[in-house]
């Protein structure tokens, strides 16, 4: 069932990519679902889910990811965050997968990163998996089949599950590889089938592409009052912060769960879809994420069900906790139909704190929120990443080290700027343990979070009462409506004080020790916030 919905001038074979058996172009989704069921790529699951299973990789694979060192980009690269490829290992990677794709069956989807016509990209994704298709279909933004005729691909991503990397050959790590060339406009991804690392190559591009444009990139969800699109918050956060779960409030319309845009007009998505967890997923917390998952053609990645009954089970993790659903955002009653919003009035900085430290909410001053994302201070949880079993602590820059290919000085000056020309309103909120670390403690109560980002995105929690923090010198307020005063003081929820105690001083230690990198390009008055929690 090969198409004809491309531009005659962009066919596979006038671009570079000859010898392909058949290609299928910009299939709708009914076609990919049909397809993948007919090559035995998936099962239909409850309601016409496409149920999948990525094999041994269950993540990302970020040790595997790298950026071809080209002389357009030698001195913009972050080199110490993004392993450089040579030139010619990306030749020889790229003529034998070439090689390896002649005589196959190909999937094409020509779509849009960016829901601001002004910055969007051209994006060309050729997959060996049908269910590929599908899930990119859903994640990046769907032209209308009247411009197809005319479209022209600015970057093209090439997936084969199937082909196996020489490291010897081709200068990677292990026979997987993500391999980005900025001046082909190319990437290159073999060995891994797991879907996430489509729509992470795409990011990492927008990030390095848009800064010059002074567009802020931004790995974070989005959301706006009903009747006020110019009232938007942004959540910056790691996989397993909250992001999408935070961001999809029902009385509020959602831009985005995951990437986004802040220019000097407002915030817009880069995606035209969303990639949620579903790990303890339930009908009565998340009603809208949950029922997705047994809608017509949503991908459900390495979830277990029933063999007879396809029933899902949400709480078996044996294939990894980080299974996932991809659905695009019109499956959410409350998406923005535009996804585009105004500037941003409030941002919230989303940490899992392992430690049982941080308090579930405080107010950032803007040199502290600078301070904050360039820290990029949460836990790893388990399944995002391959070897992940229990959260890690870490600090991950910008809330998004793995897919910023630009130092985080560039980032973190573009967002120091947009505060001070818009007066944003910063906050810190901390979704992951209360009364004790990891395995002692318990995770913090999703309503109370809840409650606090209302009181905060209504502008009454700028009213209340504020205490400064001992550790970190930020705002944390004293009492909060429906929610529990000890839980706001996260020393009082600890039965052992002093365990408490030394528990925040090892943090302040590790704030202390990470932050030095970033003093020698920073102002004094971040200097003077790092200081604080020293």
């Amino acid at each position: 069932m090969a198409t004809t919905m491309v531009n005659p001038e962009m066919t596979l074979e006038a671009t570079g990519f000859p010898g392909v058996s058949k290609v299928h172009y910009n299939l709708l989704e009914p076609a990919l679902v049909t397809e993948a069921v007919r090559r035995g790529e998936g099962e239909l699951g409850r309601g016409g889910a496409m149920l999948v299973s990525t094999g041994k990789h269950t993540g990302r694979s970020p040790k595997d990811k790298f950026v071809v060192r080209e002389p357009s980009v030698e001195d913009k690269v972050w080199w110490e965050n993004n392993t450089p490829m040579a030139p010619e290992s990306f030749a020889a990677l790229k003529a034998d997968m070439l090689e390896h794709i002649k005589g196959d069956e190909l999937f094409v989807e020509d779509l849009y990163a960016g829901a601001d016509p002004t910055y969007r990209l051209n994006v060309r994704m050729i997959t060996e998996l049908a269910w590929h298709g599908l899930f990119i279909r859903h994640l990046l933004r769907r032209p209308e089949l009247s411009e197809l005729a005319t479209f022209v691909p600015e970057f093209t991503v090439l997936n084969c599950p199937s082909f196996k990397a020489d490291p010897a050959k081709h200068g990677c790590r292990t026979e997987t590889v993500i391999a980005i060339s900025f001046e082909q406009k190319l990437v290159l991804i073999g060995g891994t089938a797991y879907a996430g690392e489509n729509k992470k190559s795409i990011f990492s591009i927008m990030n390095f592409l848009l800064p010059e444009k002074n567009v802020m990139p931004m790995h974070c969800s989005a959301n706006h009052a009903r009747g006020d699109a110019d009232d938007v918050a942004i959540f910056f956060g790691l996989s397993g912060t909250g992001k999408t779960t935070l961001s999809a409030d029902p009385n509020r319309i959602l831009i985005g769960d995951d990437e986004h845009g802040w220019s000097d007009t407002g915030a817009f998505n880069f995606e035209g879809g969303c990639y949620a967890k579903t790990i303890n997923l339930s009908a009565e917390a998340e009603p809208e994420i949950f029922a997705t998952t047994t809608q017509f053609a949503t991908v459900v990645e390495n979830m277990v069900y029933d063999p007879v009954t396809f029933q899902l089970d949400y709480d078996d993790d044996s294939l990894t906790a980080n299974m996932r659903c991809a659905y695009p955002l019109h499956a959410i009653s409350n998406a923005s139909d535009t996804a585009m919003g105004g500037i941003p009035k409030n941002i919230i900085m989303l940490t899992c704190d392992a430690f049982g430290v941080l308090p579930p909410i405080a107010k950032l001053s803007p040199a502290q929120a600078m301070y904050h994302f360039l820290s990029g201070f949460t836990s790893k949880v388990a399944g995002t990443e391959r070897g992940i079993t229990e959260p890690q602590p870490t600090f991950s820059t910008c809330f998004g080290a793995p897919f910023m290919p630009r130092r985080p000085e560039a980032y973190g000056a573009l967002l120091r700027d947009k505060i001070a020309e818009h007066g944003a309103t910063c906050w810190l909120v901390n979704t992951g343990w209360s009364g004790g670390a990891y395995g002692t403690g318990r995770r913090m109560p999703i309503k109370a979070t809840r409650a606090l980002l209302t009181a905060a995105l209504d502008g009454s929690l700028a009213k209340a009462e504020f205490r400064v923090d001992p550790n970190f010198g930020f705002e944390v307020p004293v009492a909060v409506h429906d929610v529990d005063t000890e839980l706001l003081d996260p020393r009082a929820t600890w039965a052992d004080k002093a365990a408490y105690d030394a528990q925040a001083a090892k943090l302040v230690s590790m704030f202390s020790e990470n932050f030095a990198q970033y003093e020698p390009y920073v102002g004094a008055d971040v200097i003077a916030a790092a200081l604080k929690a020293a």
